[in-house]
């Protein structure tokens, strides 16, 4: 990639997503532009299923029918979640707030 190439993400903070191969769904609330996790992280996945590092990767309050947790996921691996089925993950208060429609809005950082 050139000094002078920009990416875009196909996602964006306060989008709900779902995995195309896992059975999670959940919002974002942060991206990398490319891979930026460790080494030992990217080494765990499966060679035959492992992404290319030079995409956006997403931070995601996820959940599933037994849990909810933190996942960090590739572009590749993502799709819209058009379900309009609420979300239940705990930490969404701590990024979000929501409005009316149920529609999630990022919450500025507080300024010091």
């Amino acid at each position: 990639m050139s000094a002078f190439e920009v990416k875009y993400a196909r996602f964006q903070i306060g989008q709900v997503v779902r995995h195309r191969l896992l059975p999670f769904r959940g919002i974002i609330f942060d991206v990398d532009p490319e891979f930026a996790n460790t080494e030992e992280w990217y080494m765990s996945i499966p060679e035959a299923s492992r992404p290319k590092r030079e995409q956006p990767f997403y931070h995601v309050l996820a959940e599933n029918e037994e849990t909810d947790y933190v996942a960090y996921v590739s572009e590749q691996n993502l799709e819209e979640d058009e379900s309009d089925e609420p979300l239940r993950h705990p930490q969404i208060g701590d990024y979000f707030d929501i409005d009316s429609h149920g529609e999630y809005h990022f919450k500025a950082a507080p300024l010091n």
